[in-house]
């Protein structure tokens, strides 16, 4: 289900919107118009359910990539709108890039990014509310950086305390990883669980690197 905007939407709606179950999308980065979604079957990650491969646990526990967080939004959402051979058309416009940055910076929006050499190679981002993180976008142009993103954003809302990891919609690669649909009606129901707890992001701090044994070991 969705319904075409025809008022001004501020960071503040965007955060009611999230807490009852929508979000924006945009047709096309070159579109100004936003419109909500509330899908009637809806994506989630179950934390305790990410399925990670003997290869990707591999490459996590390497530390091949560095994963930092919240270190540099506008590179991240710029890597998630940018396009390429597996994403031909991108849906992030301008209201979306200004929107997000702004409740980045009110604290509300965190990213998960992969640096390899000095530059970052991968990442998403997302909103978080209490117990609950809704990703937004993901993007790699390293192999597998996005997946090591990922398992390390899982790891990381599992060490929160964290109980819903929403994906919007499941494609064929997320439900590789262990993403499922759930009814609007269930979805409802556990959003207002985990609005009803608190998560800390930051549990492990903003500015110490966190290894992939570490990360591998809080799913375990």
């Amino acid at each position: 289900m969705s319904t075409t905007q025809s008022f001004e939407i501020t960071p503040q709606v965007l955060l009611r919107a999230y807490s009852i179950g929508m979000f924006p999308m945009a047709d096309s980065a070159e579109d100004p118009t936003l419109f909500w979604v509330d899908p009637e079957e809806r994506g989630i990650f179950p934390l305790d359910g990410l399925i990670v491969s003997r290869s990707l646990a591999k490459l996590v526990r390497s530390d091949r990539y560095e994963v930092r967080v919240d270190q540099d939004f506008d590179a991240v959402i710029e890597g998630c709108a940018g396009g390429g051979a597996d994403r031909p058309k991108t849906w992030i416009n301008q209201r979306i890039r200004k929107l997000y940055g702004d409740l980045f910076h009110q604290g509300f929006v965190h990213t998960v990014e992969a640096w390899r050499d000095g530059e970052l190679v991968g990442g998403l981002y997302g909103v978080q509310m209490g117990g609950a993180f809704f990703g937004e976008s993901m993007f790699h142009t390293a192999r597998d950086a996005s997946k090591v993103a990922l398992v390390h954003l899982v790891a990381r809302l599992r060490a929160a305390g964290a109980s819903l990891l929403d994906t919007q919609f499941v494609t064929p690669h997320l439900e590789t990883l262990g993403a499922i649909e759930i009814p609007r009606a269930e979805y409802h129901r556990r959003l207002d669980e985990a609005l009803g707890s608190a998560a800390d992001f930051y549990v492990w701090p903003k500015d110490e690197p966190v290894s992939g044994a570490r990360a591998l070991k809080a799913l375990d």
